[in-house]
């Protein structure tokens, strides 16, 4: 199969001498090509039947949240834990979406820009919910930010998991939506989400980088059902360890070019786009995130500091459901299973003889010298991880 290291490897250093790169650029570019590689040590493997004498390498992964071969085990772990989190109850789908003007300086400002998408979002909604002709309580939102799309072309938005319905002010009791047929009006949730983004543009000092046509524009908000909620929380597992592209959507590379599939949203189809493999590169980093964002954040009765809310909550929706699996507590993840074969592993059969079993034999240690290329001096100061290149 068709990686994204293998492209990495084969252009990566082309890439770099040809642009300026961010410091989390560059780690990303350096550890995916080192990933599940002699340059990330490991362990050997050797069948304990003298006959066979098979051995087999298993290298560790890199880790990168950026990487598609790593954090399977810690998406499934981190989807237990929000399905646990579920409140018994109907949920909504929420797409907020920034016009195609402000990319460019959302690009320039990630960090502050991409954090002022998700709490202007989360801020819109819950300002209308507090309305009693809509809601009159606080909800559970789960947000996501995804920064392009299926293409790799630039597209911030946030996927918000809201509970249909929320916790009254006193606390006392669970109000449902007014209307069954929808949470909160799309156009009206649209103007609040505008205006809480302009303002934070202001307090930022970014608001005169910002046309005035930008204001006159309708900005895209999506409401849709969601049911019980787990669909939709699947769906965002993908994107909550992970960026851009994963490897199964790669279909071809070579000669210098690089072909993927894509679902085309208008017409539901599905298109193979190709690229050169600077182009391919070039969008794939321009969706590494700045070291230290968080990308996943949960407001109203989901955030960590409102669990006491979140079992009330539960509590008034199942009055006689007890137990620490449904507890609604915030708990953290749990320390991660190594996704590499390690010493204490089960045995597992050769895969030559196929009647003896892998036995450990030694550690790897990391190679420095088994790297694609050397690390590239860091000369200039990127510590305010503002982009520059690409």
């Amino acid at each position: 199969m068709i990686e994204v290291a293998d492209i990495l490897r084969l252009h990566g250093p082309a890439y770099r001498a040809a642009h300026c790169l961010l410091p989390s650029q560059q780690k990303v570019l350096e550890d995916l090509v080192r990933c599940r590689t002699p340059a990330c040590g490991g362990h050997l493997w050797q069948c304990d039947l003298q006959d066979c004498g098979y051995q087999q390498y298993s290298y560790h992964s890199c880790g990168n949240r950026h990487c598609p071969k790593c954090h399977g085990q810690q998406t499934q772990r981190w989807l237990e834990q929000q399905r646990e989190r579920l409140l018994p109850c109907a949920y909504y789908f929420v797409t907020f979406t920034l016009p195609a003007a402000l990319r460019a300086l959302i690009y320039a400002h990630q960090k502050a820009l991409y954090g002022l998408l998700l709490h202007s979002a989360a801020a819109a909604l819950q300002k209308l919910a507090w309305d009693p002709q809509y809601v009159g309580g606080q909800l559970a939102m789960l947000a996501v930010l995804h920064t392009c799309k299926r293409d790799l072309l630039d597209h911030p938005h946030v996927h918000l998991l809201v509970s249909a319905g929320g916790l009254s002010a006193d606390g006392q009791q669970w109000v449902h939506p007014k209307n069954p047929a929808f949470l909160v009006p799309g156009f009206a949730l649209s103007q609040i989400f505008k205006g809480k983004f302009r303002a934070g543009l202001k307090k930022l000092g970014f608001l005169n980088q910002v046309a005035a046509v930008v204001w006159q524009q309708n900005w895209n908000v999506q409401i849709q059902h969601a049911g019980r909620g787990e669909k939709v929380l699947q769906y965002l597992g993908r994107y909550a360890f992970r960026i851009a592209i994963s490897n199964s959507r790669l279909e071809r590379f070579e000669n210098g070019e690089v072909s993927f599939g894509y679902r085309d949203n208008k017409t539901r189809q599905h298109k193979q786009l190709t690229l050169s493999a600077q182009e391919f590169i070039r969008r794939f980093l321009r969706h590494v995130l700045p070291k230290g964002f968080v990308k996943v954040r949960s407001y109203g009765l989901a955030s960590s500091t409102n669990s006491h809310k979140l079992q009330k909550a539960r509590t008034l929706l199942e009055p006689t459901q007890s137990g620490l699996a449904n507890s609604g507590q915030f708990r953290p993840l749990a320390p991660p299973v190594p996704q590499d074969s390690s010493p204490n592993s089960p045995a597992l059969l050769c895969p030559k003889c196929k009647l003896g079993h892998l036995i450990w034999v030694r550690q790897l240690l990391p190679q420095r010298s088994a790297m694609p290329w050397p690390p590239k001096p860091r000369q200039r100061d990127f510590s305010a991880e503002q982009p520059r290149g690409p």
